[in-house]
């Protein structure tokens, strides 16, 4: 009576092929997550200028605690807001937890390309009152 199964050889096959594809997906894998940290960063640094924006825009004035809580969770992001109503966007100096240091290189070059930063890198201001505004 002969049984049904694989034989030894065929199982090695499986594990083999197996063990190639992992090696081709884990790489690519880990590529797709550090592409989604960096739009993430940005994401959420386009959606703190813009919030700061309607904020001034609706209320003609920054609260007191209003860059502070963008700078809560803007990760690679830090703004700074003027009376006149200018925010000035600058990239952190350095990796932490909100932006680690795999993402903050590649943050800070694709910030500079879609205009969040100066297409230098360096703190861009954007001005939502002030004189420099056309009423």
């Amino acid at each position: 009576m002969k049984r049904a199964g694989f034989t030894m050889i065929e199982l090695i096959f499986v594990i083999v092929i197996l063990g190639i594809l992992a090696a081709v997906a884990v790489p690519k894998l880990a590529a797709t997550r550090d592409d989604a940290k960096i739009s993430a960063q940005l994401a959420s640094g386009s959606q703190a200028l813009k919030n700061l924006g309607a904020e001034y825009t609706s209320q003609g004035a920054f609260t007191n605690y209003t860059a502070a809580m963008a700078n809560a969770g803007a990760g690679c992001f830090t703004f700074a807001t003027t009376v006149d109503g200018n925010v000035s966007v600058t990239i952190i100096g350095a990796a932490n937890a909100a932006c680690p240091a795999a993402v903050l290189t590649a943050v800070t070059t694709e910030a500079s390309h879609n205009g969040l930063l100066n297409t230098d890198g360096s703190s861009k201001t954007y001005n939502f009152g002030g004189s420099t505004v056309v009423r």
